[in-house]
């Protein structure tokens, strides 16, 4: 819970108090229980579908990363965030046409 706790501490001093939302694990509602921050948890659904998500975007950069690979030694993976910038960008914006 240490860990957890610490980790959250960080991020509120960043970006101040915002709710949690968390799988479950006693340890997630202990630290923002001595934290004093909202905690909600996922339901199963919502934990399937993050996780489709997110297995999404991995594999569109992994297939980036396949065609357009850095060569750079010690890369700090700057054309990977300029990327996945232009993807949220572009995904944003399909959202916005559906609608």
């Amino acid at each position: 819970m240490l860990i957890i706790e610490r980790f959250l501490s960080k991020v509120v001093k960043i970006y101040g108090k915002h709710p949690v939302s968390t799988y479950g694990g006693t340890w997630n509602l202990q630290a923002c229980r001595s934290l004093n921050l909202d905690h909600h948890i996922h339901s199963s659904v919502e934990k399937s579908l993050t996780e489709m998500k997110m297995q999404y975007i991995k594999d569109r950069t992994q297939s980036f990363d396949d065609y357009f690979h850095c060569r750079i030694k010690n890369c700090k993976l700057k054309h990977v965030r300029n990327w996945l910038r232009l993807f949220v960008d572009y995904h944003n914006n399909e959202i916005k046409h559906i609608k």
